[in-house]
């Protein structure tokens, strides 16, 4: 697919159901028990990449999934979760503020009460605003992206450690413009840089407790963040400048997670994986 038809959202961070075409959620996907028996804390997990790693993970054996969405997000999580239960696995969601400290502690509760275990963490909760200049920029709307990126993925990681074991793992959705930057997208890339960093400072604290940490850098992957913050013009051009030509989708992003989070990867910590269609990416 190398474009879309002109749409646009009007309220952050997007609506799936209201895309046109409706994203890849796991077309062609192949499990084989890699994740049999764990549980699954993710942030963002009702739509885009998140709802892909959640039905994926569901096929993968995860028995014990908590979504954390935004209020306005539910009729997307309510599908997330009908099709990860079609996979067998047992799905709570939550809506609320992850930058918002009692919240983000009292979801790790009301997690552990229903599962007793987190195994895997992903922070995917996101958010980004075009601007084209930093003269015009609304610091409100930058402390708003800051929070939802970064402190939220703070919030959520301090509380949720109180409860990963080794061989637990934690993956961050971090973008490829955390490493090559963005004109209209000062705030957000900055915001996907302090996560790579995060992830590899985090990596190296908890190395020896065997708790892994990583990230995956998604370039422009067909998500409803794209018709939420792009002009309908830039919709229908969405995804051409890479070298493969296209946009990709959630299905060819949520197998990174999978893998992170599984023992494939065993010796892989404070690393970020790149599928982004060709962008070369000095890390």
């Amino acid at each position: 697919m190398s474009g879309f038809p002109a749409q646009k959202q009007k309220q952050q961070p997007g609506l799936q159901h209201e895309m046109d075409p409706q994203p890849a959620v796991a077309e062609d996907y192949k499990a084989a028990g890699k994740l049999k028996g764990k549980k699954l804390f993710i942030t963002g997990g009702d739509s885009g990449i998140g709802r892909s790693v959640v039905v994926m993970s569901a096929m993968e054996g995860v028995d014990g999934i908590t979504i954390i969405f935004r209020e306005h997000e539910k009729k997307d999580a309510e599908e997330t979760a009908k099709l990860a239960e079609k996979h067998g696995a047992r799905v709570r969601f939550e809506a609320g503020d992850v930058a918002d400290a009692e919240f983000a502690k009292k979801a790790i509760d009301n997690h552990m009460k229903e599962f007793g275990a987190i195994d895997i963490l992903i922070n995917n909760a996101s958010e980004q605003h075009i601007c084209d200049s930093l003269n015009e920029i609304d610091l409100e709307q930058v402390e708003r992206t800051f929070k939802s990126n970064v402190l939220g993925m703070f919030a959520i990681t301090k509380f949720a450690l109180n409860h990963m074991q080794s061989g637990s793992a934690i993956i961050n959705t971090t973008s490829v413009t955390a490493y090559k930057g963005s004109q209209q997208l000062v705030d957000y890339s900055s915001t996907k840089g302090a996560i790579v960093t995060f992830t590899r400072s985090l990596s190296q604290q908890l190395a020896s407790k065997n708790i892994r940490v990583n990230g995956v850098a998604p370039g422009p992957i067909w998500t409803p963040l794209i018709p939420a913050s792009f002009t309908e013009e830039q919709v229908e051009q969405f995804g051409k400048k890479v070298p493969m030509g296209r946009a990709g989708q959630p299905s060819e992003v949520a197998p990174c997670y999978i893998f992170l989070a599984s023992k494939d990867s065993s010796y892989i910590t404070g690393s970020v994986l790149h599928p982004n269609g060709g962008t070369i990416i000095n890390t």
